[in-house]
């Protein structure tokens, strides 16, 4: 157990890496990639959770992928309470990396980057905030990440390195097909993680951490995807 929840913290840990990483690379000031746009940020996210599974394998990286197990009976709600923990606690740990690689950019774009993108590096912010219609979107993009991934374990497991592979496809399509209103979190940790660190930061100029949308949206939304995600899987495609 021990072994396992290591893997997933340093696998939340690698996922933000790349993730909250490639979002500093294109918004900070004296950067080699300022300016490179959604195409380069989305494709980063992909490539780098197929990085992140082949190294540690049978990894959830995500609570609402516990969920889907809690619910499918495969964990119990101890290990999942546990292993939310341990992903958040990841989402921080490699957040503070990417400031730490950071630094020199950070402080140069403090005063003249908006603060609000400068948190929206680390966490996800709606294009248009709409609590209800974000709160949606955030669930049924979870819905169709997690259905998808259950279908391609089931249907492609069985094909060395396939899963990886696909799975960081899904990613760039879903960002690309349904990331352009809240950002597809999709994961408590890949926000919430990330959020909890820019609050701890130092920071001169600081915009508000926006728990509320932080918890209602990325926070709650994908647990409710994520149980339709276990029935439909179940009791429709049989998996």
């Amino acid at each position: 157990m021990i072994h396992q929840l290591l893997a997933e913290f340093m696998g939340t840990a690698l996922m933000i890496i790349f993730g909250v990483g490639v979002h500093a690379d294109e918004v900070l000031n004296r950067t080699k990639y300022h300016g490179s746009g959604h195409i380069f940020a989305i494709t980063t996210w992909g490539f780098g959770i197929t990085i992140v599974l082949f190294v540690f394998g049978d990894v959830f990286i995500n609570p609402a992928m516990a969920m889907v197990q809690l619910v499918l009976g495969k964990i119990d709600i101890t290990y999942f309470l546990i292993v939310s923990v341990v992903e958040v606690l990841g989402g921080i740990a490699g957040s503070l990396i990417v400031y730490v690689m950071y630094a020199d950019q950070f402080k140069l774009s403090e005063k003249d980057i908006d603060p609000v993108i400068v948190r929206n590096i680390f966490s996800t912010a709606p294009a248009i905030r709409n609590l209800p219609r974000n709160f949606f979107v955030e669930a049924f993009a979870t819905f169709v990440f997690l259905t998808s991934i259950l279908a391609i374990s089931a249907r492609a497991g069985h094909v060395p390195g396939m899963v990886p592979l696909a799975i960081g496809f899904l990613v760039w399509a879903v960002g690309m097909g349904m990331g352009g209103t809240t950002g597809f979190a999709m994961n408590l940790a890949r926000d919430m993680g990330p959020r909890l660190a820019y609050a701890m930061l130092p920071w001169q100029n600081r915009a508000d951490a926006d728990f509320k949308y932080g918890v209602l949206v990325p926070g709650l939304a994908p647990f409710v995807g994520a149980i339709f995600a276990a029935l439909f899987s179940k009791y429709y495609l049989g998996l």
